[in-house]
């Protein structure tokens, strides 16, 4: 490691001088260049090219578990903690989380269901339960607003509508998707806070046509809904913190990119095993077929 610091080094300080501050001698460290790299620093170089691809193909989200994962994947075996060891040399690291902001208003006099839903998160075949929530993302032209559909089953998202304001269609654009898309059976739950938007009378009616049957969380409890929490914590990291819209369109079509190109079909999820959501539901129409 002390000849590797002085190869770095020497073409800022003389090799004498960083012989002598590290202890070990010239002829030494001459001897170790004369003998080129070792079998495992070529192996870590041919690594670390692979880790680095990953890193880029994610968009720079993804942290050593995921790039490990999606290594194995493609079927080169290596471990974890190496592959967390390369990237802090390359300065690799997944993006960060910050705060998490309520939005919700539920100071409204509509009806509002029971949690049905009861934080049972795993769920053993598709279209049986869905979550939704609503966010916002800042561009200079002002507030986008986003809500989401996730199937609980694959961490899929199955229906998505985007909005400048609050009000009007947004969440029941986004129900009217995942309906039309998954032809969900009767009896399927869906989950959301006690926002306005989901207890209003058109978005009930919609549910109880389809034989949908509405859950919502309790009051002040974020944790009932926490996939749906999560999802967008995820977005915020991935995608939000890390760009400055100009206009709305320039912030729809980056959302669109990251949930139909790069979440649903490619993102590694550890509540799957590491699969994308994709991958999950199709591994099990498999299993189901055969």
């Amino acid at each position: 490691m002390r000849f590797d610091f002085i190869e770095t080094e020497k073409a800022c300080f003389p090799v004498a001088v960083l012989c002598r501050v590290l202890r070990v001698s010239r002829s030494g460290f001459y001897a170790w260049c004369g003998r080129g790299s070792s079998a495992r620093a070529r192996r870590d170089s041919s690594l670390a090219l692979s880790i680095a691809a990953v890193y880029r193909q994610s968009g720079g989200r993804y942290g050593s578990p995921r790039v490990h994962a999606e290594l194995r994947e493609s079927g080169q075996r290596t471990g974890r903690k190496r592959v967390a060891r390369l990237m802090r040399v390359q300065g690799l690291r997944a993006r960060q989380r910050r705060r998490y902001r309520c939005t919700t208003n539920s100071g409204h006099q509509m009806a509002i269901k029971g949690n049905v839903l009861a934080r049972r998160f795993t769920v053993a075949r598709p279209n049986s339960t869905w979550v939704t929530d609503i966010t916002y993302l800042w561009t200079l032209e002002g507030w986008l607003y986003l809500a989401v559909i996730l199937d609980l089953f694959s961490r899929r998202v199955v229906g998505w509508s985007m909005s400048e304001s609050l009000q009007g269609k947004l969440a029941l654009d986004a129900l009217q998707m995942a309906i039309a898309k998954r032809q969900p059976p009767r009896g399927l739950i869906h989950h959301s806070d006690r926002g306005s938007q989901y207890a209003s009378l058109p978005y009930q009616q919609l549910l109880t046509e389809h034989g949908i049957v509405g859950s919502m969380s309790r009051k002040g409890n974020c944790w009932d809904n926490a996939v749906a929490e999560s999802f967008f914590a995820t977005l915020k990291i991935e995608l939000v913190h890390q760009n400055r819209w100009r206009t709305r369109g320039e912030a729809r079509s980056a959302v669109f990119e990251y949930i139909e190109l790069f979440y649903n079909r490619r993102r590694l999820h550890s509540a799957l095993s590491y699969l994308s959501p994709h991958q999950f539901e199709s591994r099990h129409h498999e299993t189901m077929a055969a």
